[in-house]
């Protein structure tokens, strides 16, 4: 598989989120708040998998929706505050 450059591939997560987070907006504005949380879950999943790319020089990100692992393998440097949001 071809990698794409650092920029592109970054871009691709920010966009496919940006994107991702209008459709929830949507959603919890006709009040269908079930969908809404389980699209911004993937808004919060592309985001940090845009971070991997970036802390992980452009390596492919990982097949998983785990935000916990994503935030770890992103090599973020959170409060526990903060990691226990991702649980």
């Amino acid at each position: 598989m071809k990698v794409m450059d650092l920029k592109k591939h970054i871009n691709y997560w920010i966009e496919s989120a940006d994107n991702d987070l209008s459709a929830s907006k949507s959603l919890f504005s006709s009040g269908k708040y079930d969908w809404c949380l389980f699209i911004g879950h993937l808004v919060l999943e592309k985001l940090l998998k845009a971070l991997f790319v970036l802390n992980n020089h452009n390596k492919i990100s990982p097949k998983t929706h785990n935000l916990n692992k994503l935030v770890r393998l992103s090599k973020l440097n959170l409060s526990r505050k903060q990691i226990l949001f991702f649980g």
